[in-house]
């Protein structure tokens, strides 16, 4: 009796992560913070896919993932930055947890942003270059600052790289980047925290 329980909770844990098809759609089923997920596959080149993580709208599953990367964060931060979109409500979350202000690195340049600052990265979704911009107000609140990284996913790590520019050129130091999930090669984001990896599905 043991023995055949202890076989179903092993197959029970390497069907955790898996690809399962609903209406014609495929998706990557994962286990973040006790939730089951189901991440859309979507097609960034031919023949390679990634699942698309989305935690905009999911209040009760932003404020879990929050507290559990608040565990994993140093406690001597002065700010946390994070670029918009998906990831913005994370970082006002963890905000509101640490008590540790936070700031949004927008990718268009609004009329009322002044002296601000751009980095260029390429966007995984689209392919295409796409700014990073700093507001002027912003710079201020980073100079001679410890800072977070926040993201959602980390895959190519062209946006981690904007990001760190735009610190540098602020007079910030990085204490610690963080993401929800690293994304293709997990030995690549070993220093990046994080609550899960997700693979890049190639046909």
């Amino acid at each position: 009796m043991l023995q055949l329980r202890c076989n179903r909770w092993v197959f029970m844990q390497r069907n955790k992560k898996k690809i399962i098809t609903r209406r014609g759609k495929s998706y990557y089923r994962v286990e973040i913070c006790r939730s089951i997920v189901d991440l859309p596959l979507f097609e960034i080149a031919p023949k390679t896919k990634i699942a698309l993580f989305n935690i905009l709208g999911e209040t009760t599953l932003i404020t879990k993932i929050a507290r559990a990367i608040t565990q994993k964060l140093p406690k001597n931060a002065d700010i946390i930055i994070t670029p918009e979109v998906k990831s913005v409500c994370l970082a006002y979350e963890l905000s509101k947890i640490t008590k540790i202000p936070y700031v949004v690195v927008r990718k268009h340049k609004k009329p009322y942003m002044l002296n601000s600052i751009q980095e260029e990265v390429i966007s995984i979704t689209t392919g295409k270059p796409q700014s990073l911009w700093l507001d002027g107000k912003d710079r201020n609140s980073i100079k001679n600052k410890k800072v977070i990284l926040i993201d959602d996913v980390i895959s190519t790590g062209n946006t981690l790289t904007g990001l760190r520019g735009l610190v540098k050129k602020s007079g910030g130091k990085i204490v610690a980047e963080a993401a929800v999930f690293t994304e293709g090669d997990r030995e690549k984001w070993r220093n990046i925290i994080a609550l899960g990896h997700l693979p890049i599905f190639k046909d």
